[in-house]
């Protein structure tokens, strides 16, 4: 008769775990020219908000934004900076690509 192995569960540290990887995929982001699905352009990606009990996306910090971005009535930081739901990414490549009607 084989013997099955014990299987432990993770013990939960009250941290979320960050993976090198994902510090790394992070950091690319930042800088990338965000657009519309429709080829509007935004401004870059300056920065990154998330929840740091889940490590959630939450929010992405404008950096250079156009005058059409500057003209939409979206939520700043204390800074005045303006933030984009990360909810609304649809695609991230060369460009982070936003549905615009999301945020709208």
């Amino acid at each position: 008769m084989k013997k099955t192995p014990e299987v432990k569960a993770p013990v939960w540290s009250g941290k979320p775990e960050v993976h090198e990887e994902e510090k790394k995929f992070s950091k690319q982001l930042i800088g990338k020219t965000v657009v519309s699905k429709s080829g509007k352009r935004f401004g870059e990606v300056g920065d990154i908000i998330f929840e740091t009990s889940s490590g959630e996306l939450i929010h992405m910090v404008l950096i250079n934004p156009t005058i059409y971005t500057e003209r939409l009535d979206l939520e700043k930081t204390k800074e005045g900076q303006l933030l984009l739901p990360f909810s609304s990414v649809v695609a991230i490549g060369d460009y982070m690509v936003i549905a615009e009607e999301d945020i709208i």
